[in-house]
């Protein structure tokens, strides 16, 4: 048995939308498909989103206390002086990437108190 496409689709294009909405249902009942399973995909996915797990630490500015800052990210990265001192100066830049929330905030207050301004993304 040889399907005409064409024809399928002429018959498609002339029939009522209550017509395609029996087909549908035929369908799904005989073969076991939901219609609505992309649908659903794609909330899934969205609610995936918002339970974001990784966080990044960004160093926006290094304040007025920029040498306590560089002490704090030397601690913080277990950078050297000179890559610190780099990555501070460089702001604004990620100091660390990918933290749990709880690491990502305790990062953020120790630079706080450092005297820098810093964002978690």
């Amino acid at each position: 048995m040889a399907l005409d496409s064409q024809s399928i689709v002429d018959q498609l294009k002339d029939a009522t939308i209550v017509e395609l909405n029996d087909l549908v249902k035929a369908i799904e009942e005989e073969f076991g498909v939901s219609a609505a399973a992309p649908v659903a995909a794609a909330g899934a996915a969205g609610g995936d989103a918002a339970a974001k797990t990784e966080f990044d630490v960004e160093l926006t500015s290094a304040g007025s206390a920029k040498i306590k800052v560089i002490k704090a990210v030397r601690e913080a990265t277990g950078l050297g002086l000179k890559d610190a001192k780099d990555l501070v100066d460089g702001a604004p830049k990620n100091i660390k990437e990918g933290l749990s929330e709880d690491d990502a905030n305790a990062l953020k207050a120790t630079l706080e108190e450092a005297g820098a301004t810093v964002t978690v993304k």
